[in-house]
């Protein structure tokens, strides 16, 4: 079983860049995929991006240009650089993974969670 941990999350003006980081323990993660997703208060978990065991990227419409993942396997990590931050990127940030290591969009296919960190970009 692996263990994700999240961190980096705060509080940012609109414009701003924030690095999220995803820590894993308990087994390498180096072939699977890792995916953040987002939720803000009222909604539905959202997919941001993904990067499958290939180290292929998949992002969604809303943050392309804006926001990249990364992943150092030597570390056991994965980042997400999120440039030009909005109100709306507002939320909780989730990482996910999967042994499965190819690209998924929907929450349900990822096994293993972290608890979170929470980022705020005001206005």
């Amino acid at each position: 079983q692996v263990q994700l941990v999240e961190s980096g999350g705060g509080l940012v003006q609109a414009g701003g860049s924030l690095r999220l980081s995803c820590a894993a323990s308990g087994r390498t993660i180096s072939g699977d995929a890792v995916a953040w997703f987002r939720q803000a208060p009222g909604k539905e978990r959202e997919f941001v991006l993904c990067i499958d065991w290939n180290s292929l990227t998949y992002s969604a419409d809303s943050v392309k240009g804006r926001f990249t993942i990364s992943r150092d396997n030597a570390k056991n990590t994965v980042s997400l650089q999120m440039n030009s931050l909005k109100p709306e990127d507002t939320g909780v940030y989730y990482c996910d993974s999967r042994e499965r290591g190819y690209y998924s969009g929907n929450p349900k296919n990822y096994e293993n969670w972290g608890q979170g960190t929470q980022v705020t970009v005001s206005s």
